[in-house]
């Protein structure tokens, strides 16, 4: 698998985009995820970052997206995100990504008045809209198992379950280490997940809360997760998710620490 970076780990420094792009092949990223809303970048910032891309040949993996209104009560929230996730589907394509990595939102009034079926059939019913779209772009969505208790996605039953219920082949299941640590997710459950997982984050955490550390900067025991992935043969990358440094003007080293961790771990599995 090839690693790479979420480029939102540089978003601290007040730097401009292109400086962490090149900080991250520097580092030596094999490839790098794109956390960008293609509703608030100008068009020079969208063309800027796929030529710097092009010029430091770091291919874009997966772009990020966080959209919580596709599971709103309300239809017109409903339609707006559906139509907004479309552009961010546009922007892999343009991007020549692999896929969209997409987190789903949770369950409102905790799980009352609102019956968290009709929250989860929203869910299903508008991730087969756009995962046909998805699909006719040659793309690939993958789901965010979430550790959060009213997270829609919040255990690898539940990612199984609507895996089944969207019934799509552009829709796959994203795998985060410390997120399925933080679930209570042990590693033998990864294998469940075969055939079915197109990505991969990884990152530490205290056990307790979410962290996106720095791989050994926290509880996680990668080793087994990791082995379980290498018997996934997934075509695709292991993507370091970091949240920010509390030096953050050693931000360089933070994501280089990450970067030579990381790239140990997978050694010694296999992975890379």
């Amino acid at each position: 698998m090839k690693l790479g970076l979420i480029n939102s780990a540089w978003v601290q420094t007040g730097r401009p985009t292109t400086y962490g792009l090149q900080k991250t092949k520097e580092i030596g990223f094999d490839t790098v995820d794109i956390f960008a809303d293609p509703l608030d970048i100008d068009v020079r910032e969208r063309r800027l970052i796929k030529d710097e891309c092009d010029r430091l040949e770091l291919p874009i993996v997966s772009i990020c997206c966080v959209a919580v209104g596709l599971i709103d009560f309300n239809p017109s929230v409903q339609r707006f995100h559906v139509d907004r996730v479309k552009a961010y589907l546009d922007l892999a394509y343009e991007y020549q990504a692999r896929n969209l990595l997409l987190v789903l939102g949770e369950y409102v009034w905790n799980r009352e008045v609102i019956a968290p079926e009709e929250q989860w059939r929203a869910a299903v019913h508008n991730c087969r809209i756009l995962a046909d779209y998805a699909a006719g772009l040659d793309l690939q969505i993958a789901l965010e198992l979430e550790p959060f208790p009213l997270s829609l996605l919040n255990s690898v039953d539940n990612m199984i379950r609507f895996l089944d219920d969207t019934d799509h082949p552009a829709i796959g299941a994203n795998i985060d280490i410390s997120h399925l640590v933080l679930s209570g997710e042990g590693p033998e459950e990864v294998r469940r997940l075969k055939n079915r997982a197109i990505h991969v984050h990884i990152s530490d955490c205290d056990g307790r809360v979410h962290g996106d550390l720095p791989p050994g900067r926290g509880v996680v025991d990668f080793a087994p997760y990791l082995r379980e992935i290498a018997a996934l043969n997934i075509d695709g990358a292991l993507s370091i998710e970091l949240e920010y440094s509390p030096q953050p003007d050693m931000i360089e080293q933070w994501v280089t620490e990450a970067y030579q961790a990381t790239d140990r771990l997978m050694r010694a599995a296999g992975l890379r």
